[in-house]
């Protein structure tokens, strides 16, 4: 008899071979924050997303956004805007340099930044006070934003993108790599990524030289000097080789990540839409999601607390969509351009076991809890 056991939202699934690379590192005493496998890894995701593009592993998504900001130049009085719609990881940073963040609200048919609203907001600020230094938009749940447009709009006002990706690797617009469609762009490997390496990030650049930047800044802004000498601020950002190694291995597996991913999407979808009150995020034309979390959207926040409860009372991990930026209390006093999409997906919006390493019994026993709930 099978034992039931808790069901995560998304854990970490390794491939194998993670271990050979913490092995080597190990063997060779590289056990220093840098060596072979920061390097490797760095190339690794190099070679996915494009040769034009320069990679800088740090510690965290957070910390490859806080640098972004920076050398873009980002300091006290600056204005940034950022999609409300999102985790707090996005709008944090902003704090970090001392600006402000002004929040946009989402479009319904990928639920990220409107650029509608986001031309918007730009004009009022010019209008009213001066222009934005950057713009913050997110691939929110793997699903990619409107690229082209945000991009588009972005160039007419000379404003910079910083492309948040923490949740798409593995997804492409137009047949291009999410976190290579923009001005910078950041990448997460957090416990409960696509992949991971149990904590850290990567920031992308368009050039060595802002990746030198970033790996000066983030390596404590040590002077060129036998001793130690700083002329500059500087943040312990750098990921270790031993998470390297982890990340290397993982490389190896994001693809087949992303199509067990993408299956289990296509799992909730064939059985659950017979529903009238559950609604799918659908793949606009052109747009591939690495489904990193299968999101649904149903009538009213009554239903959807009663599918997380009874998925819940079976140790079942389920979720609300994020509580949009402009809703938290820490930002609520922030400027924001909202249409109340967000909130209205905040409400209605759940997030369903997505991991990778969901077997069919877990997904099985999923549905079945689903199935269950009366007058659905």
């Amino acid at each position: 008899m099978l034992t039931k056991t808790k069901i995560y939202l998304s854990s970490p699934h390794m491939g194998g071979t993670e271990q050979n690379f913490v092995n080597e590192a190990f063997d060779t005493n590289w056990i220093a924050p840098l060596g072979p496998n920061v390097n490797g890894f760095e190339n690794d995701i190099q070679n996915y997303l494009g040769n034009e593009k320069h990679i800088a592993v740090l510690s965290s998504g957070t910390a490859s956004i806080h640098m972004a900001l920076m050398l873009l130049g980002v300091t006290s009085g600056d204005e940034v805007l950022c999609q409300s719609f999102t985790f707090s990881a996005s709008a944090n940073p902003i704090m970090y340099q001392g600006a402000t963040p002004v929040f946009i609200d989402s479009e319904s048919d990928t639920w990220n930044m409107s650029p509608e609203l986001l031309e918007i907001a730009i004009k009022d600020r010019i209008e009213k006070y001066k222009k934005p230094k950057a713009i913050i938009a997110v691939h929110l749940y793997g699903m990619p934003y409107k690229a082209n447009e945000i991009n588009a709009i972005a160039e007419k006002y000379n404003i910079p993108v910083i492309e948040d990706s923490a949740e798409a690797f593995g997804s492409y617009y137009l047949g291009k790599p999410c976190g290579a469609l923009s001005s910078m762009g950041i990448l997460s490997f957090n416990g409960n990524k696509i992949i991971t390496t149990s904590g850290g990030g990567a920031l992308i650049v368009p050039s060595e030289d802002y990746k030198n930047k970033a790996v000066f800044l983030s390596t404590q802004a040590r002077d060129d000097a036998p001793h130690y000498e700083h002329s500059s601020v500087g943040y312990n950002y750098r990921m270790s080789n031993i998470v390297a190694g982890i990340g290397r291995g993982q490389m190896e597996v994001l693809d087949e990540r992303v199509a067990a991913r993408r299956k289990n999407f296509e799992f909730y979808k064939k059985n659950l839409s017979q529903f009238s009150n559950i609604e799918f995020l659908e793949e606009p034309e052109g747009f591939y999601s690495n489904r990193w979390l299968t999101c649904i959207k149903t009538d009213s926040y009554e239903t959807r607390e009663l599918i997380r409860l009874a998925l819940l009372e079976d140790d079942i991990e389920s979720r609300p969509l994020w509580k949009p930026m402009h809703m938290q209390p820490i930002f609520e006093k922030y400027l924001h351009f909202t249409n109340s999409t967000s909130e209205d997906l905040f409400n209605k919006g759940l997030c369903l076991p997505s991991g990778s390493n969901l077997s069919q019994y877990d997904l099985d026993r999923i549905l079945n809890i689903i199935l269950k709930i009366p007058n659905l």
